[in-house]
């Protein structure tokens, strides 16, 4: 992935994601680089929730990272639908699992 395109999904993600915050750029580098998963989790659910381009910004994440943090992720009963539904898209996007969302089906 070029380095500008990573650049510009980080600074998106500051922006959308981490307005509270005072992290820079770096910090969600080194999350996403980093062994704790507990932050791993903590920026995926912040991506998941708030990002306008939460597919894409998503591919921060290895792989393999992404398969455990989407297969471990909890819909909160706040705001459900919408999580419920975001997740969901992430499961079809990446994992070619089955799309539960009726309105989202194609009808034959």
């Amino acid at each position: 992935m070029p380095s500008q395109i990573l650049q510009d999904r980080f600074q998106r993600i500051k922006k959308e994601c981490f307005w509270e915050y005072s992290f820079v750029q770096e910090d969600l580098a080194n999350i996403v680089a980093g062994s704790d998963f507990a932050q791993k989790k903590f920026l995926f659910e912040k991506i998941l929730l708030n990002s306008s381009r939460f597919l894409g910004d998503l591919r921060i994440f290895k792989t393999e990272d992404l398969h455990q943090l989407i297969d471990e992720y909890k819909v909160p009963q706040f705001n459900y639908d919408f999580a419920f539904r975001r997740k969901n898209m992430v499961e079809v996007y990446f994992f070619n699992r089955p799309l539960l969302i009726e309105e989202l089906k194609w009808n034959r």
